[in-house]
């Protein structure tokens, strides 16, 4: 916890950008009588009625200090999934940065063994050096400010029902170009300090010795 609450606190650097990432699975659901639309003096109407497509993921990987987002639909979520997010994180957002200051949920498909089973060893050590990883403590995914952004996310653009992967990026799509318009960031405030204190549950008690 107190390694990522540090890298909150480094100043802005082109050259080491911190990101945060995260993901999340999205249930396909198409209608099967179409909706009622809005009119004068009544509601728009939704049947209860939907019909399942399956389900994708969605990465989104942010910069606060930037006020910047970028999400990312796949298939589904696995090493290979993520190895292709960090390349382009790196490759395409990233070029000209030394070091990718990625925090991210303590997961097990987010290490550096999904780089080389996605790419060949020479690729996979160039994209490994180019991050600098942080993880988030178990039950800790509450201090990766990614999830806030997937929150927020969730209430302003998949609070419906989306019913196929082409809508949900088009959707997804044009969220990211009008909150990237606006240049938003996080005032993260929370600091080891705090930890120390709200949290002191957590840390282990020292017995002084006799």
């Amino acid at each position: 916890m107190e390694d990522v609450l540090a890298v909150y606190t480094r100043p802005y650097d082109p050259l080491h950008p911190q990101v945060c990432l995260d993901e999340t699975s999205r249930q396909l659901l198409a209608e099967v009588t179409p909706p009622v639309p809005v009119a004068l003096g009544r509601p728009g109407r939704e049947d209860y009625e939907y019909e399942r497509r399956g389900v994708c993921n969605v990465f989104l990987v942010c910069e606060p200090l930037r006020g910047w987002r970028q999400v990312t639909v796949s298939e589904r979520r696995t090493r290979i999934d993520w190895a292709h997010c960090v390349k382009e994180l790196v490759d395409v957002c990233y070029p000209d940065a030394e070091q990718v200051v990625l925090v991210q949920d303590n997961l097990n498909t987010h290490t550096p063994a999904s780089l080389y089973e996605a790419f060949a060893p020479t690729e996979a050590k160039r994209l490994a050096d180019k991050l600098e990883l942080h993880s988030t403590p178990k039950h800790g995914s509450w201090l990766n400010m990614a999830e806030i952004k997937l929150a927020v996310l969730a209430n302003q653009c998949l609070d419906r029902r989306l019913a196929d992967r082409a809508t949900l990026e088009r959707e997804v799509a044009a969220w990211e170009a009008a909150r990237n318009s606006t240049g938003r960031g996080i005032d993260w405030r929370f600091t080891t300090e705090d930890a120390r204190i709200k949290l002191k549950r957590l840390y282990p008690v020292i017995q002084a010795a006799d």
